[in-house]
């Protein structure tokens, strides 16, 4: 049986991406904060611009982050329009796309909160609406320590050195998104930044891969997926590294460094925005949008794996529509977006305890991250659940900040970052 194995080693004393270490939100550093709140164990707090669900990434000293400001209506303008059987759809949570929009990258001084640079990228209307809840800005930047790289859909891809120099940028194309906005983040591999660029009913969408040097495209692949919200991952399986590709029709695994397509099955037949878990041998999409389900898949496969041995469980509930799961450990941890979590075994799938609550109604946006057996819940709320990770569910306190958050938290050089609607917050002990 081939296994497939996380790209890097956890931790370290940097978050790079989305969700930090391969995607995955688990850092192996010890002796994090568990107890904050609005006056307690802050080392700053920094006000941010605009909106932003985007995360923040840490190299070092340095912390980055994106940003959007709302401008002023622009008489006659109109997002690109979508259609469903020929007939025209808007979706009701669709707004923005009249508007002018400023879309900015951020660095921060991780020790200070200091605002070091800030670059206006892109000004002027949207090629699409986005969600009410949403932000032109709720893809996470990555970073190779090197250069940082921003990604807003059709409004571009951007790369800036760490003293704020602009060395290119790169328009990918007109993604439309259904009025819904774009989340996807970019994919680090070798000399590569990889879009996963999935648009309305798929007839448009592909997946592509830039020079990290100079933005030019290295390779381009068209998949027949509709809009996606997800972000792929990098798993490595026998002796070849896969990237593995949620979608409503099909999940593809491809060659990252070609695009060539190795593997495929059946897809989560809905709309996907979390990103898929991977260990013990396992890829794991997971669905929570209009069907509940998260399929295990062992990687290294070839051709069209649907039905076969490949698909080692499959699970029809518990799932959210936004946040993604978590593994630690031995255990997959999913959580609806109303806080409920379900813990199984990875490898198996067996149910170790379901319906698990937190002590307070609240909803969900920002992904759980977790270190050492703490698994750390945040809600739209500001209120951070600091969970016990194992067979019995245990909440071991309640953070709260008095502000709305919708990112998902970084964790770096002993520190928590927690990007607020307002303010961006370093949470420490020291």
């Amino acid at each position: 049986m081939a296994i497939a194995l996380s790209i890097t080693a956890l931790g370290g004393p940097n978050w790079a991406g989305w969700r930090g270490p391969d995607s995955q939100g688990v850092s192996s550093e010890k002796g994090l904060p568990t107890e904050w709140s609005d006056t307690k164990n802050i080392k700053w707090k920094t006000p941010v611009e605009g909106l932003g669900h985007s995360s923040p990434i840490v190299w070092g000293n340095r912390l980055f982050l994106t940003t959007s400001i709302e401008g002023a209506v622009v008489e006659g303008a109109k997002p690109v329009k979508h259609y469903f059987d020929r007939e025209e759809f808007k979706h009701p949570d669709a707004v923005g796309g009249d508007r002018i929009y400023t879309l900015k990258v951020m660095c921060v001084d991780a020790n200070t909160g200091r605002l070091l640079w800030e670059k206006s990228v892109y000004e002027g209307t949207a090629h699409d609406s986005r969600h009410r809840k949403g932000s032109y800005a709720a893809a996470t930047p990555a970073t190779d320590g090197r250069y940082v790289y921003a990604y807003f859909g059709s409004e571009g891809v951007y790369c800036y050195d760490f003293n704020g120099k602009q060395i290119w940028k790169a328009d990918v194309g007109k993604i439309g998104t259904l009025g819904l906005g774009v989340s996807t983040c970019p994919v680090l591999f070798e000399n590569l930044v990889i879009l996963q660029c999935d648009e309305d009913l798929g007839e448009k969408s592909f997946i592509v891969a830039l020079d990290k040097k100079t933005g030019r495209q290295v390779w381009k692949t068209a998949r027949k997926v509709q809009v996606c919200w997800s972000t792929p991952v990098l798993v490595r399986a026998a002796n070849r590294t896969e990237l593995v590709t949620s979608g409503t029709e099909f999940i593809i695994a491809y060659d990252p460094a070609t695009g060539k397509e190795l593997w495929r099955c059946k897809g989560l037949e809905s709309y996907i925005v979390p990103t898929p878990l991977v260990g013990h041998g396992l890829v794991i999409p997971s669905i929570g949008s209009h069907v509940k389900r998260a399929i295990a898949i062992r990687a290294g496969g070839r051709g069209d794996i649907t039905g076969s041995d490949r698909i080692a469980w499959k699970y029809e509930k518990g799932t959210a529509y936004v946040p993604s799961p978590i593994m630690v450990g031995d255990n997959v941890y999913l959580i609806t977006d109303r806080g409920i979590m379900t813990c199984l075994d990875a490898r198996t799938g067996k149910v170790i305890y379901e319906g698990a609550r937190v002590p307070v109604p609240a909803t969900f946006t920002a992904s759980p991250v977790a270190f050492e057996d703490k698994i750390l819940m945040t809600s739209e709320d500001g209120d951070t659940f600091v969970i016990r990770a194992g067979a019995k569910h245990e909440v071991i306190r309640t953070n709260s900040l008095g502000e709305p958050i919708y990112a998902s938290l970084a964790i770096a050089n002993g520190r928590i970052f927690i990007r607020g609607l307002k303010n961006l917050y370093c949470i420490s002990a020291k």
